[in-house]
């Protein structure tokens, strides 16, 4: 039989590109009417960004103005919240996802609705900004107030896959979940529940705002946070691992480390973004900075990596990931790493750690490129020296990501978006 590739629909690097001119910006957006989590996306010759105000617009790559904007409702005051960071208000919080066969951009949005906090999904034409779709999302328990959309979107076969954690701080009870709708039924949602066993709770699933891995068979992979259980003896909760789970979001496979209970006791995440190489491995990490090595159709449940490795971070690894061949670029936030599979034997090693970069890292004109307090890095992809450096200004939160399309290096600001031409 042959080996089904595992690699990500998407997997963080830009082809095509061979320079960046970083002397200054081709362009910088307006102030948009909120802060910008997301990442930017790219459709033919738009850059579509959200904003937590509920809003989603759409720039010219050519010059920055804004094409069209669709506002689509009231976002909630972050005064209702439990618990949480993000102020005054939270929207539109995890990246969009753009179907480009059906023309739609899909954001996940938070809103006032009759006095309540709900979440709806929403679909927008890509020309002119017309409302394609409006759907209530459900979550595993009422009120929605403890549930945060943090992950990005995802296409699956012609279904969105969105995610649900807590907010930061972890309050309130909460389930970690992972759905699915089908574009061409929204009504019928699929959704697979982390730690919802009796007396359960928690299990984020957020991957430092990083979306949802899918494969070519389309099973979906993410990372899991912590959960409740910390006493010996109780069975496995999904907490705190990789899971598999199949496009009607039923679990296919799972792995976790041998001492996941404590990790959920130390709110020790797995809090990347899996990544998935074409020979069949993944690369998994999160707060604890061990790199796990797994193989992608043996995970072997509890304790079983291939290998585990200490990644040398100092810190969190959080969020999306980059893969080009069988290096696999981490979003350390003490500085970005870089890891090697081999398959024979099969192990995974530390190549490099910069001391720059914090937030995720993607790949384009031979560079990595991250975003940490407020500069973008470009570092040498063979050893991580430090080859570019520019100022930008504040970014909204750790985990500013930047994008490459349509000609641009795009970074995301706090309320704008910056652009450098590539070639």
């Amino acid at each position: 039989m042959a080996r089904v590739s595992r690699r990500r629909i998407g997997s963080g690097g830009a082809a095509g590109f061979t320079s960046v001119n970083t002397s200054r910006p081709k362009w910088t957006s307006k102030v948009l009417d909120g802060q910008v989590y997301g990442e930017p996306l790219v459709w033919g010759s738009e850059v579509i960004v959200a904003t937590e105000n509920d809003s989603v617009y759409a720039l010219s790559s050519h010059s920055g103005a804004v094409v069209w904007r669709r506002h689509l409702a009231a976002p909630v005051p972050s005064s209702m919240m439990p618990c949480g960071n993000i102020s005054p208000s939270i929207g539109i919080t995890g990246t969009p996802v753009i179907d480009p066969v059906r023309q739609e951009v899909f954001a996940l949005a938070f809103e006032m609705k009759s006095g309540r906090a709900v979440h709806y999904l929403y679909g927008v034409n890509l020309v002119r900004g017309d409302l394609m779709l409006r759907e209530p999302v459900p979550t595993p328990t009422s009120p929605q107030t403890p549930y945060l959309n943090r992950s990005g979107l995802a296409l699956d076969n012609g279904s969105v896959v969105f995610t649900f954690g807590g907010n930061y701080g972890d309050c309130a009870t909460y389930h970690g979940e992972v759905g699915a709708f089908e574009e061409s039924a929204p009504s019928r949602a699929v959704t697979f529940e982390v730690d919802g066993g009796p007396g359960e709770n928690q299990g984020s699933v957020w991957m430092g705002g990083a979306a949802p891995a899918v494969d070519a068979s389309g099973h979906v992979w993410v990372e899991t946070g912590n959960g409740s259980v910390t006493t010996p003896g109780h069975a496995y909760d999904d907490s705190e691992g990789v899971v598999e789970l199949s496009s009607a979001m039923r679990l296919v496979s799972f792995f976790a480390p041998a001492d996941w209970r404590q990790d959920n006791a130390n709110d020790a995440d797995l809090s990347a973004e899996p990544a998935l190489l074409d020979d069949g491995f993944i690369v998994a990490t999160g707060k604890t900075g061990d790199v796990y090595l797994l193989r992608a159709d043996h995970l072997g449940h509890v304790g079983g990596q291939v290998e585990t490795v200490p990644s040398n971070c100092g810190d969190d690894l959080d969020g999306g990931v980059a893969v080009v061949g069988d290096v696999v670029y981490l979003p350390c936030r003490n500085g970005t790493e870089a890891v090697r599979v081999s398959t024979s034997p099969a192990s995974v090693k530390v190549l490099w750690h910069a001391s720059q970069g914090v937030g995720p890292p993607i790949v384009a004109a031979h560079l990595v490129w991250s975003i940490g307090n407020g500069t973008l890095y470009g570092l040498n992809p063979a050893t991580g020296a430090l080859e570019r450096q520019v100022s930008l200004g504040a970014e909204a939160n750790d985990f500013a990501t930047p994008s490459a399309g349509a000609g641009l290096l795009l970074a995301p600001l706090a309320d704008q978006v910056v652009a450098f031409a590539a070639r």
